[in-house]
């Protein structure tokens, strides 16, 4: 089964997948409203911005897993992400990224490695995958990168389709 064929629900709750986002290439990102690292919501929507129209999406996953950072309801996360940050980018249900619930989806996306090497677990909120247009897993960036950064920002220019 491909990446993309994986079930997961939108975030007001309706059945969805990756698969209408087949053909871009996706930055997967565990999101979370209360957390120090929040204000990367603003440089995931600025590449969403620059490369939307190029074939690239950011998806965003709340998870409330670390500290209880994102404890918001489904409305309270769409309105915060809205207003605060004006995200425009698909915002999915929450779910769990590691443990005994963790989600298929990143059961998919644990095994990749980052640039040292390590893969495993999902260490905190905002850790990013990048997804080739096929839905190969072909970066990982953990949390404490910035979205912008110049290894994120060529690893997306070099997968556009």
């Amino acid at each position: 089964m491909s990446i993309h064929d994986i079930a997961v629900r939108t975030l007001s709750g309706e059945p969805s997948s990756l698969g209408s986002l087949r053909g871009k290439a996706l930055l997967v990102v565990n999101v979370a409203s209360r957390c120090g690292l929040t204000p990367q919501y603003a440089g995931l929507e600025r590449l969403q911005g620059r490369y939307g129209a190029a074939g690239f999406s950011v998806v965003g996953f709340p998870c409330d897993q670390f500290a209880g950072q994102e404890p918001g309801t489904p409305e309270e996360i769409a309105e915060f992400c809205s207003t605060t940050y004006g995200v425009t980018f698909p915002l999915f249900e929450k779910i769990e990224v590691n443990g005994p619930g963790r989600h298929p989806l990143y059961t998919a996306l644990v095994g990749a490695a980052d640039a040292d090497g390590e893969a495993g677990d999902v260490r905190w909120n905002f850790e990013k995958f990048l997804l080739a247009p096929d839905g190969e897993v072909v970066a990982r960036f953990r949390p404490t990168t910035d979205p912008e950064d110049g290894p994120v920002v060529e690893a997306i220019e070099a997968v556009l389709p």
